[in-house]
């Protein structure tokens, strides 16, 4: 059963053509419409009513034509909406308000009103991008009132495409596991071995082991495994990968058959196919190509079989191209080889769903529209109507949303690799030393500044940290060790990654704190209460005046005036210096690392409490 979720105007105002036309297209791939009109997705009668048809006939995919979101795009958390009750796929189908002819023109795809209404705010709502199935046009010329009567119609290539992803959708979910084909595909940017299942932020190799562990357990079948992520990555190193030198002596991997790959391209429109002849020549021009001596001949591909799962290295976007400056090249067509890649994933293989592990591969960036992608784009003469998810890093929405409206694409969050202090360490913590035993003899024995400062000069220009620190030949030495002091601090309170996130897998230990500690270091929501920043609050509540002192934003290098709260001598080593506002931070940072292991948070820590409460009750996992 797959529901079709349309306006009631649609019925007031005979503009039912798109609606009918997905009607025959969903039959057509043997799916049973369901055609539902709604004043509202937020009317409570509507609300109601689709509840109610959803629990009589249960659907296994919903395609929704109501613009706008139910949710709130400020709102900390998902609301449910009316479509959410079933818990199945639900694609978003565009009805355009532009014309087909303006659409088939032009590379951006819809008006800026349709891609607020029919794209952005149902992406809130979690909705899969389908494409823009109808334009507005005219419908015939009223006499009475001499006016062009505009309607939707619907665009014939875009219903069939948007019926197709809803079969497989709905296939996917109703194949048992141990039937369900899955293809897992890795980036490799740019094109070196060296680079080999690289995803920003995760440990990609790690990821796909332990998920290929989980679908097993799950009970998709699988055959001889990789063992660890070194056995993973030195089976695809034995393979094809996209690193042409040496491509030819390698074996391994899987073959498409030229014989297959020309069906499979002949059935592309034919402006792709001259596109791809026109940059890159005949498919046996291309380098994976391998002639036969009793066939035609077949592409080497870099996919690895493991039962009714494949790992695949994505295929490079070009040859003796610059993959730096090319990566996102809007104009750039994919080379045969390319194109052989997901034709064996299709064809071949009969994969259920596609998972293009990790930001960020290139599947995305092929040339066509922005969105509402017609058949001669790239993305979808590549992929089709395929069920698509994309494991992607939380902090990067944007790229993020190129997979989503471009390949219709459910985005998968993962969290950023942990997170913790720089500080310091080798040169830097010598050099470090250094400034505070300056510093401090500045006041006990002058006789030692000489030395220090030649010592000091020489780890500066030895590391060339006069440069990095800005410090320039005009300043004189109080100014250029005030402004090393500085630097040293900002760079010790620097956050950086700590290793890299492994997907499903929380950090343990040191790194669940410090990465708990990088998430509530700034002010979140409206900055109160549970919200507010946790090195701040601590700061307050050891009687720093957040007048006179905010440790996100001090003059790191500056002398501290401040109190000196015992809890903040206690976080710090006795023979450690406390004479700046960097020092002071330092201090917080630390008291801070303690804090979030407290078994009871002290009486008068009024302000860190609700910060606390807020991290062993929505930071931290259960």
């Amino acid at each position: 059963m797959v529901p079709i979720v349309f306006y009631r105007a649609l019925v007031q105002g005979a503009g039912l053509n798109p609606v009918n036309r997905l009607v025959r297209a969903c039959l057509a791939e043997g799916l049973a419409p369901l055609p539902i009109f709604a004043a509202s997705l937020k009317d409570p009668v509507s609300a109601a009513t689709l509840a109610a048809l959803f629990a009589e006939a249960p659907p296994a995919v919903i395609v929704n034509a109501t613009s706008f979101a139910v949710s709130s795009p400020q709102a900390s958390a998902h609301a449910g909406t009316p479509l959410d009750l079933p818990g199945v796929p639900v694609l978003q189908a565009i009805f355009a308000g532009g014309t087909e002819e303006a659409w088939a023109k032009g590379l951006g795809g819809l008006s800026a009103r349709d891609i607020a209404m029919n794209v952005a705010l149902p992406e809130v709502d979690g909705r899969i991008l389908a494409r823009a199935v109808s334009f507005k046009g005219e419908a015939y010329f009223d006499e009475a009132t001499q006016c062009r009567i505009a309607a939707y119609r619907a665009e014939g290539t875009r219903v069939t495409f948007t019926a197709r992803l809803a079969a497989a959708w709905a296939r996917l979910g109703r194949t048992p596991p141990a039937e369900k084909r899955v293809a897992i595909v890795l980036a490799n940017y740019p094109n070196k071995d060296g680079r080999l299942a690289n995803g920003v932020g995760l440990d990609t190799p790690a990821s796909v082991v332990d998920m290929l562990a989980t679908l097993g357990e799950a009970g998709y079948r699988l055959h001889n495994p990789p063992q660890d992520p070194a056995d993973l990555m030195t089976r695809i190193q034995a393979g094809p990968t996209n690193w042409l030198p040496g491509r030819a002596r390698r074996e391994g991997g899987e073959t498409l058959s030229l014989a297959d790959y020309q069906i499979f391209y002949g059935e592309l429109p034919w402006e792709v196919r001259r596109r791809i002849e026109e940059r890159w020549g005949p498919p046996e021009a291309d380098p994976f190509f391998i002639p036969g001596e009793v066939d035609c001949g077949r592409f080497a591909l870099s996919i690895l079989t493991f039962g009714n799962v494949v790992v695949g290295i994505q295929p490079a976007r070009g040859y003796n191209v610059d993959p730096k400056e090319t990566y996102h090249a809007p104009d750039l067509v994919p080379p045969h080889n390319y194109l052989a890649f997901y034709a064996w994933l299709r064809r071949e293989f009969r994969a259920d769903a596609v998972i293009h592990f990790g930001k960020h591969g290139n599947l995305e960036w092929l040339p066509g529209k922005s969105v509402a992608l017609s058949q001669e784009c790239f993305p979808e003469a590549v992929l089709g109507p395929m069920p698509h998810l994309y494991p992607f890093i939380v902090n990067d929405p944007g790229e993020g949303t190129q997979a989503k409206r471009r390949t219709s694409a459910v985005i998968l969050d993962h969290l950023t690799p942990p997170l913790t202090r720089a500080e310091t360490y080798g040169p830097l913590k010598d050099l470090e030393a250094l400034v505070d035993e300056y510093y401090e003899a500045s006041g006990v024995d002058p006789r030692r500044l000489d030395h220090l400062r030649k010592e000091i000069r020489s780890l500066v220009a030895a590391t060339h940290l006069d440069e990095d620190a800005g410090i320039t030949p005009e300043m004189d030495e109080t100014q250029a060790l005030t402004q090393l002091d500085t630097y040293l601090c900002e760079l010790k309170e620097s956050q950086i990654r700590d290793g890299l996130h492994i997907y499903g897998a929380s950090p343990q230990g040191d790194l669940e704190r410090d990465l708990a500690i990088a998430l509530v270091r700034v002010p979140r929501g409206d900055g109160k209460g549970g919200n507010a920043s946790l090195i701040r609050a601590l700061a307050r509540d050891c009687a720093i005046d957040p007048e006179a002192f905010d440790p996100l934003d001090c003059e790191m290098g500056a002398a501290y005036d401040g109190p000196r709260h015992k809890f903040l001598w206690a976080a710090g080593s006795v023979t450690e210096p406390w004479r700046t506002n960097g020092d002071t931070v330092e201090r917080l940072e630390k008291l801070a690392q303690l804090a979030v292991q407290w078994s009871e948070t002290p009486k008068h820590f009024t302000h860190t409490a609700p910060v606390l409460e807020a991290i062993h009750g929505e930071t931290l996992p259960a």
